[in-house]
């Protein structure tokens, strides 16, 4: 409501700090549908990236969408009715940007994609379905967000895949589609074929995720490590690894081992890779 953090107003039109009146997350969408606008006339590729703030907290959904929720959802908790209402307006002015794209008819030529940075936050009332976990966990309900690719008759509409992403492949992506090479090593890979329809194996590969905690873990580290079906977690720098195996536990119950070979093998692989990432210039 305030555009206020921590007391700070981080709200910025180029270098230009400004205070607009509204809710951001109907700010953004009107941005967004203005910049459209502007490249309706232009024959040059654009690339919007829109990056809402909703739904992280602070909760704070308008008040009409609040009464709507409460309205339809007999018994639901203040908590889970303000994160349902702070969602579906969110949806809302992403339903707007695309109702505007295509006014513009620009929607057939145009790559849109729709992701999460993490799951949702649990003590905000969100919910993650049958996962385990949450934002700031590295169990799957931390890490798994939902991702679309929607692209006029080229990717078909309703269809699916369980190959694994990552957010560093988006980018890679859009390099293949716009035929250029990246200009240097990534770590990611192009999913175009995935989206497509084709079949690419995604999954062959080591992937890692670290988390560095300020407030409650005094900068100290914590990380999951996954090769194929095999993960390797923890959620706090000062509790054991586990190692759970995804296809046939995807809610991470029962711990495996850890004096199994794939437990040993991924703490190897986790270790390797803490020791190669200490390597880049601003780590002395």
């Amino acid at each position: 409501f305030t555009h206020l953090r921590h007391g700070n107003n981080y709200m910025r039109l180029n270098d230009q700090e400004v205070d607009p009146q509204g809710h951001a997350t109907d700010i953004f969408s009107d941005w967004a549908i203005r910049y459209l606008q502007e490249q309706k006339e232009s024959q040059a590729p654009f690339f919007l990236y829109l990056a809402y703030n909703a739904p992280h907290f602070p909760i704070q959904p308008p008040l009409d969408w609040l009464e709507k929720v409460k309205k339809r959802e007999t018994g639901i908790s203040e908590k889970r009715a303000k994160n349902v209402a702070f969602v579906e307006h969110l949806d809302d002015g992403i339903g707007r940007v695309l109702k505007a794209l295509d006014a513009l008819n620009l929607t057939e030529n145009t790559l849109i994609i729709f992701s999460s940075d993490n799951g949702g936050h649990l003590p905000s009332g969100a919910s993650n379905g049958n996962l385990r976990g949450g934002k700031q966990d590295f169990y799957e309900g931390g890490i798994k967000v939902p991702t679309c690719f929607v692209w006029k008759n080229k990717i078909e509409p309703g269809s699916t895949t369980d190959n694994l992403g990552l957010t560093m492949d988006i980018y890679p992506t859009l390099l293949e589609i716009a035929g250029v090479s990246p200009p240097n090593l990534i770590d990611g890979l192009s999913l175009y074929p995935t989206i497509l329809g084709k079949k690419q194996i995604s999954d062959q590969r080591v992937v890692y995720f670290m988390r560095r905690e300020g407030g409650l873990y005094g900068g100290l580290c914590y990380y999951a490590t996954r090769d194929g079906k095999y993960k390797l977690v923890q959620n706090t720098p000062f509790e054991p690894l586990q190692l759970f195996d995804l296809e046939t536990d995807p809610k991470e119950q029962s711990p495996l081992e850890s004096s199994s070979k794939q437990f040993q093998d991924l703490k190897f692989k986790q270790s390797q890779h803490i020791r190669q990432s200490g390597k880049i210039p601003w780590q002395k």
